[in-house]
Protein backbone atom coordinates (compact mmCIF):
# COMPACT_ATOMS: atom_id res chain seq x y z
CA UNK A 1 0.00 0.00 0.00
CA UNK A 2 1.15 3.52 -0.70
CA UNK A 3 0.40 6.33 1.48
CA UNK A 4 0.84 9.48 0.31
CA UNK A 5 1.08 12.87 2.84
CA UNK A 6 1.22 16.61 1.29
CA UNK A 7 2.28 19.46 3.57
CA UNK A 8 2.72 23.07 2.65
CA UNK A 9 -0.43 24.50 2.45
CA UNK A 10 -1.76 27.54 4.01
CA UNK A 11 -2.99 31.12 3.64
CA UNK A 12 -1.33 33.83 1.62
CA UNK A 13 -1.92 36.74 0.06
CA UNK A 14 -2.18 37.95 -4.08
CA UNK A 15 1.28 37.62 -5.21
CA UNK A 16 2.32 35.37 -2.82
CA UNK A 17 3.98 31.92 -3.03
CA UNK A 18 3.35 28.63 -1.17
CA UNK A 19 6.05 25.03 -2.27
CA UNK A 20 3.46 22.51 -1.06
CA UNK A 21 5.39 19.01 -0.69
CA UNK A 22 4.36 15.47 -0.83
CA UNK A 23 5.92 12.49 0.86
CA UNK A 24 5.11 8.57 0.41
CA UNK A 25 6.30 5.46 1.53
CA UNK A 26 6.69 3.70 -1.61
CA UNK A 27 8.81 4.67 -4.61
CA UNK A 28 6.33 5.78 -6.21
CA UNK A 29 8.74 8.57 -8.36
CA UNK A 30 10.05 6.38 -10.45
CA UNK A 31 7.29 4.67 -12.35
CA UNK A 32 4.77 6.42 -14.26
CA UNK A 33 3.68 9.59 -13.75
CA UNK A 34 2.67 11.66 -10.38
CA UNK A 35 0.49 14.53 -10.50
CA UNK A 36 -0.97 17.69 -8.51
CA UNK A 37 -4.84 18.00 -8.64
CA UNK A 38 -7.00 20.63 -6.92
CA UNK A 39 -10.39 20.89 -6.21
CA UNK A 40 -12.96 23.75 -4.71
CA UNK A 41 -15.77 22.35 -2.84
CA UNK A 42 -19.40 21.71 -5.18
CA UNK A 43 -16.72 21.36 -8.12
CA UNK A 44 -14.67 18.87 -10.60
CA UNK A 45 -10.98 17.81 -9.43
CA UNK A 46 -9.00 19.93 -12.22
CA UNK A 47 -5.69 18.53 -12.93
CA UNK A 48 -2.43 20.97 -12.00
CA UNK A 49 0.57 19.48 -12.88
CA UNK A 50 2.32 16.36 -13.73
CA UNK A 51 6.16 15.05 -14.32
CA UNK A 52 6.74 11.35 -15.42
CA UNK A 53 9.83 9.41 -14.37
CA UNK A 54 12.66 10.85 -16.80
CA UNK A 55 11.26 14.59 -15.60
CA UNK A 56 8.92 15.83 -18.63
CA UNK A 57 5.91 18.06 -17.00
CA UNK A 58 2.85 19.24 -18.03
CA UNK A 59 1.11 21.81 -16.78
CA UNK A 60 -2.87 23.53 -16.75
CA UNK A 61 -3.17 26.59 -18.48
CA UNK A 62 -4.03 28.29 -15.96
CA UNK A 63 -1.03 27.58 -13.84
CA UNK A 64 2.11 28.09 -16.51
CA UNK A 65 4.75 30.25 -15.80
CA UNK A 66 3.47 30.52 -12.02
CA UNK A 67 3.74 26.88 -10.77
CA UNK A 68 6.55 24.39 -11.39
CA UNK A 69 6.24 21.19 -10.26
CA UNK A 70 9.24 18.93 -9.38
CA UNK A 71 10.83 15.63 -8.08
CA UNK A 72 13.56 15.04 -5.25
CA UNK A 73 13.68 10.87 -5.48
CA UNK A 74 16.41 10.55 -3.06
CA UNK A 75 13.36 11.87 -0.18
CA UNK A 76 10.66 10.17 -2.26
CA UNK A 77 9.16 13.43 -2.53
CA UNK A 78 6.93 15.52 -4.51
CA UNK A 79 7.02 19.04 -4.91
CA UNK A 80 5.22 22.19 -6.18
CA UNK A 81 6.58 25.41 -6.10
CA UNK A 82 3.52 28.25 -6.39
CA UNK A 83 4.59 31.82 -6.98
CA UNK A 84 2.29 35.34 -7.95
CA UNK A 85 -0.84 32.86 -6.10
CA UNK A 86 -4.06 34.55 -7.24
CA UNK A 87 -7.46 34.10 -5.44
CA UNK A 88 -8.78 31.65 -8.25
CA UNK A 89 -5.75 29.13 -6.85
CA UNK A 90 -7.63 28.68 -3.84
CA UNK A 91 -8.23 24.93 -3.33
CA UNK A 92 -7.67 21.52 -1.69
CA UNK A 93 -4.61 20.56 -3.61
CA UNK A 94 -4.07 16.45 -3.54
CA UNK A 95 -0.95 15.06 -5.01
CA UNK A 96 -1.30 11.19 -6.87
CA UNK A 97 0.90 8.84 -8.20
CA UNK A 98 1.21 6.16 -10.53
CA UNK A 99 -1.02 7.79 -13.30
CA UNK A 100 -1.14 9.02 -17.39
CA UNK A 101 -0.60 12.34 -18.39
CA UNK A 102 -0.34 12.74 -22.66
CA UNK A 103 -1.27 15.54 -24.87
CA UNK A 104 -0.94 18.24 -21.50
CA UNK A 105 -3.77 16.73 -19.84
CA UNK A 106 -3.19 14.29 -16.41
CA UNK A 107 -6.44 11.64 -16.04
CA UNK A 108 -7.43 11.93 -12.60
CA UNK A 109 -9.33 8.30 -13.15
CA UNK A 110 -6.21 7.22 -14.43
CA UNK A 111 -4.05 7.13 -10.74
CA UNK A 112 -3.97 4.88 -8.24
CA UNK A 113 -2.91 6.64 -5.31
CA UNK A 114 -4.11 10.04 -3.40
CA UNK A 115 -2.61 11.93 -0.59
CA UNK A 116 -5.43 13.45 1.88
CA UNK A 117 -5.15 17.09 0.02
CA UNK A 118 -3.59 20.35 1.62
CA UNK A 119 -5.56 23.60 1.26
CA UNK A 120 -3.99 26.83 -0.25
CA UNK A 121 -6.30 30.00 0.31
CA UNK A 122 -5.28 32.88 -1.37
CA UNK A 123 -7.06 36.58 -0.10
CA UNK A 124 -6.87 39.56 -2.28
Amino acid sequence: QVHLVESGGGSVQTGGSLRLSCTTSGDTWSSDWVAWFRQVSGKEREEVAGIDKDGDTTYADSVKDRFTISTENAKNTLYLQMNRLQPEDTAMYYCAAGGFCAGGHCYANTFAYWGQGTQVTVSS
